[in-house]
């Protein structure tokens, strides 16, 4: 007899494994697509992903913007990532990426300040960025255009924000082994789940190679 399955447990995007197994590669959930002027974001209570703010006439999110599953960041949230991909994800979508830095940020109120740093990464089956192995790579003008677009955006809820820096890869690998293991911390006090193996990282040449490999496969 076939086993039922039960589709009314909703499947949670926080708990899926931060790197995939087989090839190592940067596992991301995009929250709000390249383009969009809605910001949406992944409710844990609710299970769902939800509409937070939509942005005035004349402005968008200029890449796709997600987060690394079983992470936690200085703010509590999941670690976030800006994802550099050929045409826009959707709500939710699994992306395979490969890491090339991270952007150091700073954002809130005078008294209140906070980081809000996000790593950059590559869809691993993009043509556009191929050849980019750095965060350097992209230059001075993609850090001054994306410290602008998120002054413009946190403008609107009366913050202030500034980009610290730019670094590279394997500050971004660091940052995300530090989240995984905040993230474990909590997630032991809570009960959610016991600790398992920690999934391999690909190093910068691994995820290159794999990259390369994915498209001769095309």
């Amino acid at each position: 007899m076939a086993k039922k399955k039960n589709f009314g447990v909703r499947a949670n995007p926080v708990l899926l494994a931060p790197f995939d197994k087989k090839s190592g590669a940067l596992q991301v959930i995009i929250e709000t697509p390249k383009g969009s002027r809605n910001k949406y974001a992944f409710d844990e209570s609710h299970g769902l992903f939800l509409l937070k703010r939509v942005l005035p006439a004349g402005m968008a999110f200029p890449y796709d913007f997600g987060f690394v599953p079983r992470t936690r960041a200085e703010d509590g949230d999941p670690l976030d990532v800006l994802v550099l991909m050929d045409e826009p994800a959707f709500v939710g979508c699994l992306l395979q990426c490969r890491i090339i830095g991270i952007i150091e940020g700073e954002q809130g109120k005078k008294k209140e300040q906070e980081r809000n740093d996000r790593v950059v990464a590559i869809e691993m089956d993009n043509h556009s960025f191929a050849d980019l192995e750095h965060v350097d790579d992209l230059g001075n003008q993609f850090v001054n255009e994306l410290e602008a677009f998120f002054v413009n955006y946190h403008d609107l809820s009366g913050e202030k924000y500034r980009i610290l820096g730019a670094r590279g890869p394997k500050e971004a690998q660091r940052r995300i082994k530090e989240g995984m293991r905040t993230f474990q911390k909590k997630a032991n006090g809570k009960g959610v789940f016991s600790r398992g193996v920690q999934p391999r990282m690909a190093s910068a040449s691994q995820s290159a190679v794999a990259a390369r490999n994915m498209r001769a496969e095309l």
